[in-house]
């Protein structure tokens, strides 16, 4: 029984080295192919970290103010 489930796991392993490699090649090909695109894209995700910071910040000040 140990065998397979170590070898599940090593698929899982693998599996998730192909998705991080496929998605590093897609992100190079963005950029080589249209890096403003691509720079639109790198804009894009950092506001969405900062409306979510901004919203984690908004939530803990509307709970130390007693949640009302």
């Amino acid at each position: 029984m140990s065998s397979s489930v170590t070898g599940e796991a090593a698929m899982a392993v693998n599996s998730k080295k192909a998705a991080v490699y496929l998605l590093v090649v897609f992100v190079l090909y963005v950029i080589i192919t249209d890096p403003a695109k691509a720079a639109d894209y790198v804009q894009i995700g950092f506001e969405g970290i900062s409306d979510a910071a901004k919203a984690i910040g908004d939530f803990f000040t509307w709970l130390a103010d007693g949640a009302q």
